[in-house]
């Protein structure tokens, strides 16, 4: 089996952009302040941080969700939902490699935009984390999400994101 590829340093410095991008996009789509995007928990790992069900095939990322507790905090309300954005270097770098015109900054902050979305939707309750998965429900949930991406990467002003549209258009 052959070892899946993975980010470089400078690529990972690229992801590192596209996540800054994306959550002010998405922070000022969502008018949100601050303190209320802290609120909404996440992690961001790319492959080779990645064990077990955090590997997929085939998606360029997945958001998993947890149950975190505080340290001592034995009651049901130190609970708080944390997701973990698990990019798939192998995924990504594939698709740009096979599609000359997907620019890798563009294509990371779309999918960043997008996963951040859907943390923005479970932490509001607009998706319930453990109906995502059933099968007619995530792909409803999937054409939302992409429609909302779209929506707020269209007045982005980043070379190469009219053709990130084009390619994630036969989601809409």
């Amino acid at each position: 089996m052959d070892k899946p590829i993975t980010f470089t340093p400078v690529q990972l410095k690229v992801l590192d952009d596209a996540v800054l991008i994306a959550e002010e996009l998405v922070s000022n789509h969502y008018k949100m302040s601050s303190t209320q995007w802290l609120r909404s928990r996440y992690d961001i790992k790319t492959l080779k941080d990645l064990e077990g069900d955090e590997i997929v095939e085939g998606p360029c990322a997945q958001v998993l969700g947890y149950e975190a507790r505080k340290k001592n905090g034995a009651l049901g309300s130190s609970t708080m939902n944390y997701y973990t954005v698990c990019f798939q270097d192998n995924a990504i770098l594939q698709k740009t490699a096979q599609n000359q015109t997907l620019v890798l900054l563009p294509f990371l902050v779309y999918i960043a935009v997008h996963e951040l979305i859907h943390i923005v939707r479970f932490s509001t309750f607009q998706q319930i984390y453990s109906a995502s998965s059933e099968d007619q429900c995530a792909l409803e949930e999937e054409r939302k999400v992409h429609a909302i991406t779209s929506k707020i990467i269209k007045g982005v002003a980043i070379s190469g994101m009219d053709n990130v549209l084009l390619y994630y258009n036969k989601w809409l």
